[in-house]
């Protein structure tokens, strides 16, 4: 679907309804402040992302196609 299009029939068909609860809905939609999944780990979880990345920096880590020599 064209983009410009369905911003259109959005538009018409919130013109048409008479449902607050269908306009709330859409208004609460377009102004949702986007979650950032790093927000949802725990500290474990990012305590190990960091140490993760200490290790990739002093290159203590294994390439993917060496993973996959040693299972092919």
């Amino acid at each position: 679907m064209d983009i410009q299009l369905g911003k259109r029939e959005a538009i018409n068909m919130i013109e048409e309804t008479n449902d607050p609860s269908i306009i709330e809905a859409v208004i609460k939609l377009l102004t949702k402040k986007k979650k950032d999944w790093w927000d949802d780990l725990t500290d474990e979880q990012k305590e190990n992302v960091a140490q993760s990345e200490l290790e990739f920096e002093r290159g203590e880590f294994t390439s993917f196609e060496d993973v996959m020599k040693k299972y092919r």
